[in-house]
């Protein structure tokens, strides 16, 4: 069954999300020191995370709007480099991202053509990539929230779900 979702859902799936705390929540009031900052043990910054997530979600709406850029040949080249003093850039652009994407809902029952290159993909509606944009986002969104609860800046000044 393809997945077959209203503009309404798709604002819904990417921006005011309510399975969980909205992605501009979760990353609301963030300084760039505290973003860009690699806590011990952990494998990425909040910013590397909201990085990768703009990668991929840059490949998604190109793939929905007929750029036919094949997926990364290796997780690695997902997860571009993180420069000092890049957070506002990446924050805006993942904001901008969500929007343009969930811009997409009206063509959800759409075939992505030409079709994605992976295989398990390759039958992906304009909706479906929504949807893997969505649960993509969610999966790193707790890892950003994780992050922010380890450095004492969670929940954001403005609130948020606690538990």
């Amino acid at each position: 069954m393809r997945a077959s979702i209203s503009p309404v859902n798709a604002h819904e799936f990417l921006i005011d999300t309510l399975a969980h705390v909205p992605p501009r929540a979760a990353l609301d009031q963030l300084t760039a020191a505290d973003a860009e900052r690699r806590l011990d043990g952990a494998p990425h910054s909040i910013a590397a995370i909201v990085a990768h997530m703009v990668f991929w979600q840059d490949w998604f709406y190109g793939r929905c709007t007929g750029v036919a850029e094949p997926p990364a040949a290796a997780a690695a080249l997902g997860w571009p480099e993180v420069r000092t003093g890049t957070w506002p850039e990446i924050h805006a652009r993942f904001l901008e991202g969500l929007a343009r994407a969930a811009a997409l809902g009206e063509r959800s029952g759409e075939l992505i053509s030409p079709a994605i290159e992976f295989p398990p993909m390759a039958h992906y509606t304009v909706g479906e990539a929504i949807v893997h944009m969505a649960q993509h986002n969610s999966h790193h969104l707790g890892q950003v929230i994780l992050l922010r609860r380890l450095m004492g800046l969670w929940p954001p000044p403005s609130g948020s779900f606690t538990w």
